[in-house]
């Protein structure tokens, strides 16, 4: 099998666990957060600058890629590593989230979702066997199943039926997929907001034996304490030598409750985004660099931190190249914002390690403003 799974340690207070995963292009610590590369590249970075803030893997995304430039150019360039020259491993989605939320311009069938493209209107069709053309055409060390994200909120009897057709999906992508020695395919748990639909979704899952497990169809707009709840209920269902990778998470406090009910991986275009928008994530929570108050700061983003960004540069100056339009702003403020989660994981790997994990996680929601 192309990815491999070792469980290193498991918490004594909660489902939290130590773990790394091997894969063809590098050795991952679990659990960790993936920077999002949603079209071959983590937006406003170099690959060689993402890998100095300390990540293990990328995401990227095969919707976008499939329509620009197209997997087959990206196949012809030797995939996508060598195309973006990121030589860590990749984890690519189906184009399945992307697909479904163009709720207007696409028609769901047993085969797969027709679909109009977001950049020209154009026609174009991804079912299971070509989401798994274009993610062996790609070259990612883990590969997504082609899924239908259930929307939120939905009735039980359409949770029950896409979660039905998410799993017979499943199995048509474990029969088409091509590169079995050098690409891992993780199966997605779906069924909405009903445990019992969950259950079967992972078992009949399970018995498909993938090398890896992600729960989708959360953190869609439910309640925290229903995706907390619904988390807590489907992770023993999963195996305990294989990961679990909860898709979309990526706020300090959704990264935790991830953590402490059994969650390895996870990914999110959030910090990214916030970034982007002159909002920093910091030990003491969110800080908007464009306000007014900070004219005159000369002082780093959060005094915790270390990143190439605190390192250098004041609130004052990252203020001023905001407010006149300089992209230099945009790339200081992802760099310490991807180097925030990335620190924030590897501090709860270690907490885990001493097994204070839920004591680490009080002191910082405290910290951060959440209690």
């Amino acid at each position: 099998m192309a990815i491999k799974f070792e469980l290193l340690k498991e918490s004594k207070d909660s489902m939290a666990r130590l773990g790394k995963i091997t894969t063809p292009h590098g050795e991952i610590e679990t659990p960790i957060f993936m920077p999002v590369g949603t079209r071959g590249t983590v937006k406003a970075m170099t690959p060689e600058e993402v890998k100095i803030l300390g990540a293990q893997i990328i995401l990227a995304n095969t919707y976008h890629l499939y329509l620009k430039p197209g997997h087959e150019l990206i196949s012809e360039a030797g995939g996508l590593h060598k195309f973006m020259n990121w030589d860590y491993p990749i984890l690519t989605d189906s184009g399945g989230f992307q697909v479904f939320s163009l709720s207007d311009l696409r028609k769901i069938s047993e085969e797969g979702v027709e679909f109009r493209s977001h950049i020209d209107g154009s026609k174009h069709f991804i079912g299971p066997e070509k989401s798994m053309e274009i993610q062996n055409a790609l070259g990612s060390d883990i590969m997504m199943c082609f899924d239908e994200c259930t929307p939120y909120p939905s009735s039980y009897e359409y949770s029950k039926q896409s979660m039905e057709m998410t799993t017979r999906w499943a199995k048509r992508c474990k029969e088409y997929h091509k590169n079995t020695d050098k690409q891992g395919l993780f199966g997605i748990v779906q069924g909405g907001m009903f445990k019992d639909l969950r259950e079967q979704s992972a078992r009949d899952l399970v018995e498909m034996d993938f090398p890896g497990y992600a729960v989708g169809g959360l953190s869609v707009g439910e309640p925290k304490d229903l995706m907390c709840d619904l988390l807590e209920f489907t992770t023993p269902l999963l195996p305990k030598n294989k990961p679990r990778y909860l898709m979309g998470v990526g706020t300090p406090d959704y990264l935790f409750e991830a953590v402490i009910r059994g969650i390895d991986m996870a990914d999110c275009v959030l910090p990214t985004r916030l970034a982007r928008n002159g909002t920093v994530l910091t030990s003491r929570g969110k800080l908007v660099i464009r306000n007014a108050k900070y004219a005159k700061d000369f002082s780093k983003l959060d005094p915790e931190c270390d990143c190439y960004a605190c390192t250098n540069y004041s609130r004052a100056y990252i203020r001023h190249l905001f407010n006149v339009g300089e992209i230099l702003g945009a790339r200081l403020t992802t760099i310490h914002n991807l180097y925030f989660l990335i620190k924030l994981m590897e501090n709860i790997r270690e907490a885990i390690k001493e097994d204070r994990l839920l004591e680490y996680k009080e002191e910082f929601y405290k910290k951060y403003g959440y209690i």
